[in-house]
Protein backbone atom coordinates (compact mmCIF):
# COMPACT_ATOMS: atom_id res chain seq x y z
CA UNK A 1 0.00 0.00 0.00
CA UNK A 2 1.28 3.43 -0.96
CA UNK A 3 1.49 6.23 1.61
CA UNK A 4 0.04 9.74 1.67
CA UNK A 5 3.29 11.35 0.45
CA UNK A 6 3.27 9.10 -2.63
CA UNK A 7 -0.23 10.22 -3.61
CA UNK A 8 0.39 13.86 -2.71
CA UNK A 9 3.34 13.89 -5.09
CA UNK A 10 0.95 12.86 -7.86
CA UNK A 11 -1.43 15.66 -6.85
CA UNK A 12 1.57 18.02 -7.05
CA UNK A 13 2.19 16.86 -10.62
CA UNK A 14 -1.38 17.89 -11.40
CA UNK A 15 -0.76 21.28 -9.76
CA UNK A 16 2.26 21.77 -12.02
CA UNK A 17 0.00 21.26 -15.05
CA UNK A 18 -2.21 24.09 -13.79
CA UNK A 19 0.84 26.29 -13.26
CA UNK A 20 1.96 25.68 -16.86
CA UNK A 21 -1.40 27.15 -17.96
CA UNK A 22 -0.97 30.12 -15.59
CA UNK A 23 -3.73 28.73 -13.40
CA UNK A 24 -3.46 28.76 -9.61
CA UNK A 25 -1.41 25.58 -9.11
CA UNK A 26 -3.73 23.28 -7.22
CA UNK A 27 -3.95 19.60 -8.05
CA UNK A 28 -6.20 16.82 -6.80
CA UNK A 29 -6.56 13.09 -7.19
CA UNK A 30 -9.14 10.59 -5.97
CA UNK A 31 -7.95 7.21 -4.77
CA UNK A 32 -10.30 4.21 -4.49
CA UNK A 33 -8.96 0.95 -3.07
CA UNK A 34 -5.34 2.04 -3.61
CA UNK A 35 -6.00 2.96 -7.26
CA UNK A 36 -6.07 6.48 -8.69
CA UNK A 37 -9.44 6.85 -10.40
CA UNK A 38 -9.43 10.60 -11.05
CA UNK A 39 -6.93 13.42 -11.55
CA UNK A 40 -7.54 17.12 -12.00
CA UNK A 41 -6.11 20.59 -11.65
CA UNK A 42 -7.56 24.08 -11.49
CA UNK A 43 -9.06 25.35 -14.74
CA UNK A 44 -10.93 28.47 -13.60
CA UNK A 45 -9.04 30.87 -15.86
CA UNK A 46 -8.85 28.49 -18.82
CA UNK A 47 -12.55 27.65 -18.70
CA UNK A 48 -13.68 31.00 -17.22
CA UNK A 49 -15.70 28.91 -14.80
CA UNK A 50 -15.86 29.75 -11.09
CA UNK A 51 -16.44 26.11 -10.13
CA UNK A 52 -13.54 24.61 -12.09
CA UNK A 53 -11.58 23.85 -8.92
CA UNK A 54 -9.29 20.83 -8.91
CA UNK A 55 -11.32 19.04 -6.23
CA UNK A 56 -14.64 19.46 -8.03
CA UNK A 57 -13.22 18.29 -11.33
CA UNK A 58 -11.64 15.25 -9.67
CA UNK A 59 -14.84 14.39 -7.80
CA UNK A 60 -16.85 14.63 -11.00
CA UNK A 61 -14.43 12.34 -12.83
CA UNK A 62 -14.43 9.83 -9.94
CA UNK A 63 -18.24 9.71 -9.97
CA UNK A 64 -18.18 9.04 -13.71
CA UNK A 65 -15.59 6.28 -13.33
CA UNK A 66 -17.50 4.54 -10.53
CA UNK A 67 -20.96 5.25 -11.93
CA UNK A 68 -22.18 6.65 -8.62
CA UNK A 69 -22.21 9.92 -6.71
CA UNK A 70 -21.35 8.12 -3.47
CA UNK A 71 -17.57 8.02 -2.99
CA UNK A 72 -17.78 6.48 0.47
CA UNK A 73 -14.50 4.56 0.27
CA UNK A 74 -12.52 7.22 -1.56
CA UNK A 75 -9.67 9.42 -0.43
CA UNK A 76 -9.20 12.85 -1.97
CA UNK A 77 -5.64 14.19 -2.09
CA UNK A 78 -5.38 17.92 -2.77
CA UNK A 79 -2.43 20.27 -2.61
CA UNK A 80 -4.34 23.11 -0.90
CA UNK A 81 -6.92 22.87 1.85
CA UNK A 82 -10.43 22.77 0.34
CA UNK A 83 -12.51 25.94 0.20
CA UNK A 84 -16.18 26.11 1.32
CA UNK A 85 -17.50 25.15 -2.12
CA UNK A 86 -15.19 22.15 -2.47
CA UNK A 87 -15.84 21.11 1.12
CA UNK A 88 -19.56 21.05 0.34
CA UNK A 89 -18.93 18.77 -2.64
CA UNK A 90 -16.75 16.51 -0.48
CA UNK A 91 -19.51 16.21 2.11
CA UNK A 92 -22.20 15.64 -0.52
CA UNK A 93 -20.17 12.98 -2.33
CA UNK A 94 -19.49 11.20 0.98
CA UNK A 95 -15.71 11.10 0.53
CA UNK A 96 -14.30 9.11 3.40
CA UNK A 97 -10.96 10.85 3.79
CA UNK A 98 -9.34 14.12 2.70
CA UNK A 99 -5.57 14.62 2.69
CA UNK A 100 -4.25 18.08 1.92
CA UNK A 101 -0.87 19.73 1.74
CA UNK A 102 -0.86 23.48 2.38
CA UNK A 103 -3.19 25.20 4.83
CA UNK A 104 -5.36 28.05 3.51
CA UNK A 105 -5.87 30.72 6.20
CA UNK A 106 -8.26 32.73 3.98
CA UNK A 107 -10.65 30.00 2.82
CA UNK A 108 -9.59 26.64 4.26
CA UNK A 109 -12.60 24.65 5.44
CA UNK A 110 -10.82 21.54 6.68
CA UNK A 111 -9.69 23.02 9.98
CA UNK A 112 -7.82 26.27 9.29
CA UNK A 113 -10.44 28.97 8.70
CA UNK A 114 -13.31 26.69 9.70
CA UNK A 115 -13.93 22.95 9.64
CA UNK A 116 -16.90 22.04 7.48
CA UNK A 117 -15.55 18.56 6.76
CA UNK A 118 -15.89 17.43 10.35
CA UNK A 119 -18.90 19.43 11.44
CA UNK A 120 -21.23 16.95 13.14
CA UNK A 121 -24.29 18.96 12.11
CA UNK A 122 -23.89 17.52 8.61
CA UNK A 123 -24.99 13.99 7.79
CA UNK A 124 -21.44 13.09 6.70
CA UNK A 125 -18.00 13.87 8.02
CA UNK A 126 -14.65 13.12 6.42
CA UNK A 127 -11.44 12.09 8.10
CA UNK A 128 -8.85 14.83 7.55
CA UNK A 129 -5.08 14.58 7.36
CA UNK A 130 -3.31 17.90 6.89
CA UNK A 131 0.19 19.10 6.11
CA UNK A 132 1.30 16.25 3.84
CA UNK A 133 4.22 17.63 1.79
CA UNK A 134 3.17 21.02 3.14
CA UNK A 135 6.40 22.79 2.13
CA UNK A 136 6.24 21.54 -1.45
CA UNK A 137 2.52 22.29 -1.79
CA UNK A 138 2.87 25.74 -0.27
CA UNK A 139 6.06 26.45 -2.19
CA UNK A 140 4.49 26.04 -5.62
CA UNK A 141 1.69 28.42 -4.63
CA UNK A 142 4.10 30.99 -3.16
CA UNK A 143 6.28 30.92 -6.29
CA UNK A 144 3.22 31.23 -8.54
CA UNK A 145 1.81 34.27 -6.74
CA UNK A 146 5.24 35.93 -6.52
CA UNK A 147 5.65 35.57 -10.29
CA UNK A 148 2.09 36.79 -10.87
CA UNK A 149 2.74 39.93 -8.80
CA UNK A 150 5.98 40.55 -10.72
CA UNK A 151 4.20 40.17 -14.08
CA UNK A 152 1.47 42.59 -13.01
CA UNK A 153 4.04 45.08 -11.76
CA UNK A 154 5.98 44.85 -15.05
CA UNK A 155 2.79 45.27 -17.08
CA UNK A 156 1.80 48.34 -15.05
CA UNK A 157 5.28 49.82 -15.49
CA UNK A 158 5.13 49.21 -19.26
CA UNK A 159 1.69 50.80 -19.45
CA UNK A 160 2.90 53.86 -17.51
CA UNK A 161 5.90 54.15 -19.84
CA UNK A 162 3.60 54.12 -22.88
CA UNK A 163 1.45 56.83 -21.29
CA UNK A 164 4.49 59.03 -20.65
CA UNK A 165 5.65 58.49 -24.26
CA UNK A 166 2.21 59.49 -25.53
CA UNK A 167 2.25 62.64 -23.39
CA UNK A 168 5.72 63.57 -24.64
CA UNK A 169 4.79 62.98 -28.29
Amino acid sequence: MKDDAYYMNIALEEAKKACALQEVPIGAIVVWKDEIIARAYNLRETDQNAVAHAELLAIREACEVLGTWRLEEATLYVTLEPCPMCSGAIINSRIKRVVFGAHDPKAGCAGTFMNLLQDERFNHQSEVTSGVLQEECGGILTAFFKELRERKKAAKKAKNSRCIEDINS
